[in-house]
């Protein structure tokens, strides 16, 4: 089911538009989590193309490949079974890295991620033991900086058991859901009705539009990086001169700490989307705040930017975390435009729900790992170039 093109908090229709939650009742999830999946949507999303690696390199369980229709990337998927030193996780991605370019010289870039096999659970589970990103332009010279301890673009986990993951969750997003009294809703109802009326950010620090003065969108992709389809959402961006924000998951900015510092050297601007995707509400104050602010610090850190935008995984959000996330500094960031490329309804008509809901200070929002949104991607930016958009940040309809 497609979220509705017009951004209304809502609740289920049996509790009348409301729903009260008390401290008393917020369970305890320790440590929260959710697995992100790719695009689970209504639709199986198509199999992705793979390498067959020879000789074959015992730990690696798939590589894929996908492109944007300029350029392909693959991600290499290594699941060890032997505990291994961080001297021999290094040689393996290494090897692993560099075999897939054998297999396809023609790849713009080659990523790898080495987790534990006994505890993968799939991307946004469980950390992985190391990650490695090779861009061609980089691949002669990988070997001899790894040995020398200088290649950049290579993570490995710190000494710390790795946190304990709840039982994985493949959950669409579903259109904002405000849990809260009725009160709290009224008064929700006329905050959004008010900034999408006039646009840009509330007092209570809530983004709904920008103005409708200006010919000019914000761009958003929730969930990123991804290995795969971060690089190519990337690519596209760049040739098309557009810039995007980027709602990110702190776990995943831990694993892949370079995607972060590409975003800002492409000129996108970096947004919380808390560290380990899961539904706010849910948590007690202290673990609504440890989530924002330990991204947002990582997110500094790796950027060297200040984090000023927040969004709710899975929409779903309170008077509480509003509350929240604004004394920590953060403008809650929310959508007028949803093609729903998440629930893989093919790219035309993810395309088509784009051009109709097309509109001045509208907020898109995308996803970082949904194939259907990446295919359209080109389509859906030259259309909005074609009706005189600029595609930009959600920072600069605030400006």
């Amino acid at each position: 089911m497609r979220r509705s093109a017009l951004l209304i908090p809502v609740l289920l229709s049996t509790l009348a538009g409301a729903q009260s939650v008390t401290p008393a009742l917020v369970p305890r999830i320790s440590p929260p989590g959710q697995v992100q999946p790719v695009a689970p949507g209504t639709r199986t999303s198509m199999a992705l193309p793979t390498l067959t690696l020879r000789p074959a390199l015992p730990g690696v369980h798939r590589v894929d490949v996908l492109g944007n229709g300029f350029i392909r990337v693959a991600h290499a998927l290594v699941l060890p079974r032997t505990a291994l030193s961080p001297a021999q996780l290094q040689t393996l991605a290494v090897t692993a890295a560099l075999r897939t370019y054998r297999a396809d010289p023609g790849l713009a870039e080659v990523d790898v991620s080495i987790y534990r096999a006994q505890t993968y659970q799939g991307f946004g589970g469980p950390l992985p033991l190391l990650t490695l990103s090779v861009p061609a332009s980089r691949r002669a010279v990988l070997q001899t900086e790894v040995m020398a301890g200088t290649y950049d673009r290579i993570w490995v986990q710190g000494s710390a058991p790795p946190e304990q993951e709840i039982t994985p969750l493949q959950e669409l997003e579903r259109v904002p859901v405000f849990i809260g009294t009725q009160a709290d809703l009224l008064r929700q109802r006329l905050e959004q009705a008010l900034g999408l009326a006039g646009g840009g950010v509330r007092p209570g620090g809530l983004l709904f539009k920008g103005t409708p003065a200006r010919r000019q969108v914000a761009l958003t992709f929730d969930d990123a990086p991804h290995p795969l389809y971060f690089p190519l959402v990337l690519d596209t961006l760049r040739r098309a001169g557009a810039h995007a924000t980027f709602f990110v998951i702190g776990r995943n900015a831990e694993a892949y700490p370079y995607f972060v510092q590409d975003m800002v050297r492409g000129g996108h601007e970096v947004a919380n989307h808390t560290y380990h995707h899961v539904r706010l509400p849910k948590l007690s104050d202290a673990q609504i705040t440890a989530e924002l602010q330990r991204t947002t610090d990582l997110l500094t850190h790796l950027s060297g930017q200040p984090v000023r935008y927040f969004r709710p995984p899975g929409g779903e959000y309170s008077a509480r975390v509003l509350r929240i996330a604004r004394n920590l500094g953060l403008t809650t960031v929310f959508w007028t435009d949803d093609p729903g490329d998440f629930q893989n309804p093919g790219v035309e008509t993810v395309e088509a729900r784009f051009a109709r809901t097309l509109r001045p200070g509208g907020i898109i929002l995308l996803h970082d790992n949904a194939p259907d949104g990446l295919a359209a991607l080109p389509d859906l930016l030259k259309v909005a170039t074609e009706k005189g958009y600029t595609v930009d940040t959600a920072g600069t309809l605030t400006r």
